[in-house]
């Protein structure tokens, strides 16, 4: 797959001008009912509002509880924006990810998949430095937890979920490569999901079989990971068993297929993801924000005409914020997903 396409097979990108917030709540798309088990979790009728939009790929939506704010990316821009209620969105990292010239072959320099640890720290799939990497909100000190695997330089980091005693697991696709496995700033010869501990030590890889591994999400007992593939002729979201000790007990295996709404020419990709504490999976596909039950049954599609790249639960937790292409929504929920 060429990787300049894509953006095209995720959703269009328009430029438009930045707008910090909007005078009058925009709301657009709509929620498809698919199974009543729906109910539980979501209204149909509730509106999807627009909170932001201007961007060229905005990514990455991380909730932070001590501030109360959301954080996400524009990862082609290299900016991490931070919207709150009655402020609306201003940039808050710039660079967010790659500082200093961007070299010749680095497509997407900004940050990526983010979210907010226990202590109140930014972790963020940095694309462009091709790290994972925490950040201080207070200072945006930024360190490097771990940027190789036996030596050779991670692809261009995607997104992370955090496991038992802190771990992180991530995806580490070529996305961020304008040449993408071609590349010859690629330095391994797979696209890996791994795990590392919270100090950075012990990364190992869990699976290097998928094609292009993008959004991770982990169950609410820490016992069950999700990856998302955006590969359009494999669309799937897979998940694999972890062992008390953190590590991969079982291969992963395809527990949701979105082969028939790629065949719709539906916008979007299985991306980005977050699982609520009922252990629903809240995520990208093509058509939009997919609500899956543990057991893989989709009950329902949030969608807003774009290709939606990630997610995550925000305000009282019942709030779920959507980046879908050149804009930031948010949808109310009928239960926490904390």
């Amino acid at each position: 797959m060429i990787e300049t396409t894509r953006r095209a097979l995720l959703g269009g990108m328009v430029a438009l001008p930045f707008l910090p917030g909007l005078a009058q709540a925009e709301t657009l798309g709509g929620i498809t009912r698919l199974d009543p088990a729906l109910d539980a979790l979501i209204d149909a009728a509730s509106p999807i509002e627009v909170i932001a939009r201007g961007f060229k790929w905005a990514e990455g939506p991380a909730w932070s509880k001590k501030g109360g704010y959301l954080l996400f990316s524009d990862v082609p821009e290299n900016i991490a924006y931070r919207w709150k209620a009655g402020e609306g969105a201003k940039p808050f990292l710039v660079p967010s990810g790659l500082a200093g010239p961007i070299p010749a072959g680095v497509r997407e320099a900004g940050s990526n998949g983010m979210l907010v640890d226990a202590k109140g720290d930014l972790l963020m799939a940095d694309s462009g430095t091709r790290v994972i990497a925490r950040v201080n909100l207070a200072t945006k000190k930024k360190t490097i937890v771990v940027g190789a695997y036996e030596g050779k330089k991670f692809n261009s980091c995607n997104d992370l979920v955090i496991g038992r005693g802190g771990a992180i697991y991530f995806t580490d696709p070529p996305y961020g490569l304008s040449e993408g496995d071609e590349s010859p700033l690629k330095q391994l010869p797979f696209n890996g999901v791994y795990r590392v501990g919270a100090d950075g030590r012990g990364v190992s890889l869990i699976d290097k079989s998928l094609k292009r591994p993008n959004g991770i999400g982990i169950s609410p007992g820490l016992d069950r990971l999700y990856v998302s593939q955006s590969d359009p002729d494999n669309a799937k979201i897979f998940t694999c068993e972890l062992a008390a000790d953190g590590s991969a007990s079982s291969e992963l295996v395809p527990l949701v297929d979105f082969s028939a709404e790629v065949a719709k020419k539906l916008p979007g990709l299985p991306d980005g993801m977050k699982v609520a504490k009922s252990g629903h999976l809240f995520a990208s596909g093509p058509g939009g924000i997919w609500v899956i039950a543990p057991d893989g049954r989709k009950l329902g599609v949030i969608g807003t005409g774009k290709a939606a790249a990630n997610c995550c639960f925000g305000e009282d937790g019942k709030t779920l914020f959507i980046t879908s292409s050149d804009m930031v929504v948010k949808v109310r929920l009928k239960v926490s997903g904390w």
